[in-house]
C-alpha cells in the first residue's frame, strides 16, 4: 500500500499541539479552504452526539463531507479514530477512513516535544487510490504534498501566535 509522510516542528509546547489536534476544532482549522469541508456528525464510542467541541478519542466516529474546489457532488465518509495514546514526551492518534472515496485510508498523527517550547508534527498515510469507472488505473489525487504541507503552516500559525 503507498505511503505518504509529512513532519514539521511547531515552536509550540506538546500540551498545546496535542489538544488541538486532539480535537474536532483542530480538523476543522487545519482543512484547506478549498476542500469546503463539512463535520456533518460526530459520534462518541458510547454512540451518544457530541458537539463542535469533541474530543478524538478512541472509537469515536465522525461522519465529513467535502467538496474539493466546489466542483461535482459532496464526497461523504465516516472517520472513525482506533489509537489514541498519551506519553510524557509523545503522542498519537490514529483513525480510518470508512465508507469514503479512498479504499484505504489509514492516517497516523504523531507528537514529539522537542523541547517545552517545541514539537515534531509528524503525519504518515497509508492509502489507496480510488478507481474511476472508464478510466484506465486509479484516479490521482490534487495531493497529499500541498495538503499537508498547509496544514503544517496553519498549525504553525495558529499555535506559534
Amino acid at each position: 500500500m503507498p505511503t505518504y509522510q509529512r513532519a514539521a516542528r511547531i515552536g509550540a509546547p506538546l500540551s498545546a499541539v496535542w489538544d488541538f489536534h486532539s480535537r474536532i476544532g483542530g480538523l476543522e482549522a487545519l482543512t484547506p479552504d478549498w476542500m469546503n469541508l463539512r463535520v456533518e456528525e460526530v459520534r462518541g464510542p458510547d454512540g451518544d452526539l457530541r458537539g463542535d467541541d469533541a474530543l478524538l478519542e478512541a472509537g469515536t466516529r465522525v461522519r465529513l463531507s467535502m467538496q474539493p474546489l466546489g466542483l461535482g457532488p459532496r464526497q461523504r465518509w465516516t472517520t472513525r479514530i482506533t489509537r489514541r495514546d498519551e506519553g510524557d514526551s509523545t503522542a498519537v492518534f490514529a483513525d480510518v477512513m470508512e465508507g469514503g472515496p479512498f479504499p484505504e485510508w489509514h492516517h497516523t498523527h504523531s507528537f514529539y516535544a522537542i523541547s517545552d517550547e517545541a514539537t515534531l508534527v509528524r503525519d504518515r498515510v497509508e492509502y489507496e487510490l480510488p478507481v474511476v469507472r472508464g478510466l484506465l488505473g486509479p484516479l490521482g489525487w490534487i495531493g497529499f504534498e500541498p495538503m499537508f504541507r498547509d496544514r503544517h503552516r496553519r498549525t504553525k500559525r495558529i499555535l506559534e501566535a
